[in-house]
Parts: structure tokens; C-alpha cells; sequence
């Protein structure tokens, strides 16, 4: 009997070629949709759980040819999945996640903002909805596996963990936004991607036929489409978002009026409107105080940072001090550092050459040769 996986489908090239190259392999493949935060007609309202007009029960909506309902219309990304779904002869479903996406992703995106710190939305995205509820849904469903578009390979490691490999295709590896996945849905999870380079998915998508294999890749969080974090925040959180403050430098001299501490992140240089006659920098904020602390390029820099709510992935644990490769954004190409457990469970990286701009809320995420070794949330950062 062929293994049963579910791909999630975003209606993009990669997880599209992705349903293709595990069908190619011999896996039976469903391809699934995953509503998270969009609204449209005939879809299912997370807090009440009615319908609307189409028949779409918000636990499997099939929107295949072969299905009595059609809910193509849930949101816009169904439409190009199910395209490529009706090429590859796949059945092609719709998930409603809007209430874990909601709790777990936006409102944590908000109230991170609110406390002065730079959330991670597609990290907890990653660990939350992605894969704990898809995970949990598709089991439900008798699948062995899921399956993404992402950038990453995962091997088991001869003492039986598993764990992320980055990807042959340096430029596009994703690993940093998937550290936090635990052991058990390594287990259950086919990453078919990570040994391509983007110009070789897209030749495969132009291969085998799918209309998607020219569609430009999304650069925005998907829930703030027009960029502007700030005026989602301002309507999410209404009353509770601090107005304007003071910017201050380092020994509490005001320099001017800020908009809200939710307007500006670690690192940030432009739309400050401080004619300092110099460049200067948000080097932190104080959400106690309503201040963003103004500084040099010289004050963003850090030897020392400290993270918490650590996730292993290739060990069970830090036994004694280790020389890893370090990544603390996204876009990181990572330095090397010393890390150790310190109190609480916490660990200290110490860099052999400084960082820059380390904010809290940040992932730190830790490299051992190309593997994953783990990684937490910043704290602080000091040089």
C-alpha cells in the first residue's frame, strides 16, 4: 500500500512542485489549502463554526472536479492549487486554520509589538498551524506524512534524533524559520525541495505542465499584505496601543517625538525624522517608559546574546560548551560563537566577532556543519 501524504498547498511554485515530485516518487498524494486569515464568501466564521452559502465545513472542503462542493471561492490562493491539483490528477482540499492562525500567529504578532519586541509571525506560523494543526488533522485523516515547499532537508542522525540539514541552494535555505519544529513532526514531515535551486523547481513546474511555474514569490507577511505592520497593529489592539513618546539617547537627553514604540524595531534608520545631522538608529525600546532609545551603529553591536524557550533539534540537550555557527534574522549569514546552558534553561552565545542588531523577539538559531542544532528566543543582547 502507498504511503498517504498531505501537501500543503499554497498555490505557489514550490509547494506545487513539491505535490508533483512525491507523486512522481509513489506516494498517494492530497493537496490541502490552509485558510488562515483571509474572509470570503461561503467561508466558515472560526468563532461559530456556521457555514455560509457553499458547503464547506471548515474540517475538509474538497474544491476538486470530483467534489459535490465547490469552495474555490474561500480564498484566492485555492484557486491557483486547485489549477495545478486538476494537472498533477491529485484531490485538492481546503482546511479552515483561522482560529489557531489567529491565537497562535496575529495575536502573538500583536502583543509581541505592543511589549517592545520583533516577532517571528512565520516561525510561530511554522510550529503552530503548519505543522501542529495540519499535522494533527492529516493524522486524523490516516495520512503517514506531511509535506511542504520548503527549502530545507531532514535527516536522522545516528543516534535516532532528527533533525534540519540546510539546503543545497544557500541562497534560498529556510531552515532558520523551521528550528522550532519538534522530534515528532520531523518524523512525520517530507521536505522534497532541499536539494534544488530555485531555477531548477521552476524548470520542473514548466516540465510537468503547471500553470503556476512563473508565479512570483510572496515577500510580505501574508495578513499585513500592504507592508504597513504599525496600522495592522492600530486596529487590532484599538485602545491598548501606547501613543506617542519620547526618543531619548543612552543618558535619557530627549531628542524628540516618536509615533509609538509599535512603529519601530532594533536596527531601524529610516522614518525617524530626528535631524541629528548624523545616522542614528533605534538601539532599543523601553515599552515601560513609552521611549525608543536612540544611538550610533557602534551602540547596536553585541559579542554577548542570550535566548530562552530553547528547542533542540539535533541533541536532546546542551551537556557541556560548543563552538556553533550562529544566525540571529533571517536574512543572518550567521557568525560563529560559544554557546552555554546558564540559569533557567537559558543559553549564552558569545560571538567570536560581534553581531549587529540583535532585537529581542528574534530567533537565535544554532549551526552545527550544516545541521541544526537548536535554538530560542532573544532576550538581550550586550556587547
Amino acid at each position: 500500500m502507498r504511503e498517504k501524504v498531505v501537501v500543503g498547498m499554497s498555490g505557489g511554485v514550490d509547494s506545487s512542485v513539491a505535490a508533483y515530485l512525491l507523486k512522481e516518487q509513489g506516494y498517494d498524494v492530497t493537496g490541502v489549502t490552509m485558510q488562515t486569515w483571509q474572509e470570503a464568501e461561503g467561508s466558515v466564521s472560526p468563532e461559530t463554526g456556521a457555514a455560509g452559502e457553499a458547503d464547506c465545513s471548515g474540517v475538509l472542503s474538497e474544491t476538486g472536479a470530483a467534489g459535490e462542493a465547490d469552495c474555490s471561492g474561500v480564498l484566492p490562493a485555492a484557486a491557483d492549487a486547485r489549477r495545478v491539483a486538476e494537472v498533477l490528477g491529485i484531490p485538492h482540499y481546503v482546511m479552515d486554520f483561522r482560529r489557531e492562525f489567529r491565537g497562535c500567529v496575529m495575536d502573538y504578532f500583536v502583543e509581541e509589538y505592543l511589549q517592545g519586541r520583533t516577532p517571528n509571525p512565520c516561525i510561530a506560523c511554522n510550529r503552530y498551524v503548519k505543522w501542529e494543526a495540519l499535522l494533527r488533522r492529516s493524522r486524523e485523516l490516516g495520512a503517514d506524512y506531511i509535506a511542504t515547499g520548503h527549502y530545507a532537508r531532514i535527516e536522522r542522525l545516528p543516534g535516532g534524533r532528527f533533525s534540519l540539514r540546510s539546503c543545497l541552494d544557500a541562497g534560498k535555505d529556510q531552515t532558520y524559520a523551521l528550528y522550532n519544529l519538534t522530534q515528532e513532526q520531523l518524523a512525520h514531515t517530507l521536505m522534497p525541495l532541499g536539494s534544488y535551486s530555485k531555477a531548477e523547481i521552476r524548470r520542473l513546474a514548466e516540465e510537468a505542465g503547471l500553470p503556476v511555474a512563473h508565479k512570483p514569490d510572496s515577500q510580505e507577511i501574508c495578513f499585513v499584505p500592504d507592508d504597513d505592520y504599525a496600522g495592522f497593529i492600530d486596529q487590532t489592539a484599538g485602545d491598548r496601543v501606547p501613543g506617542p513618546g519620547k526618543f531619548v539617547d543612552s543618558r535619557g537627553n530627549v531628542l524628540g517625538t516618536h509615533r509609538g514604540i509599535t512603529h519601530y524595531t532594533i536596527g531601524q534608520r529610516r522614518g525617524l525624522g530626528l535631524p541629528m545631522g548624523e545616522r542614528v538608529f533605534v538601539t532599543r525600546l523601553r515599552p515601560e517608559t513609552n521611549e525608543v532609545v536612540i544611538g550610533s551603529n557602534e551602540d547596536l553591536l553585541s559579542r554577548r546574546v542570550i535566548c530562552d524557550r530553547v528547542n533542540y533539534m539535533a541533541v536532546e540537550g546542551l551537556e557541556s560548551p560548543a563552538r556553533v555557527l550562529a544566525r540571529i534574522r533571517y536574512n543572518h549569514r550567521g557568525e560563529y560563537g560559544r554557546i552555554e546552558t546558564i540559569s533557567g534553561g537559558r543559553i549564552l552565545c558569545t560571538f567570536e566577532k560581534p553581531v549587529r542588531a540583535a532585537a529581542p523577539g528574534q530567533a537565535i538559531v544554532f549551526y552545527d556543519d550544516g545541521y541544526v542544532l537548536g535554538g530560542g528566543t532573544i532576550l538581550g543582547a550586550e556587547a
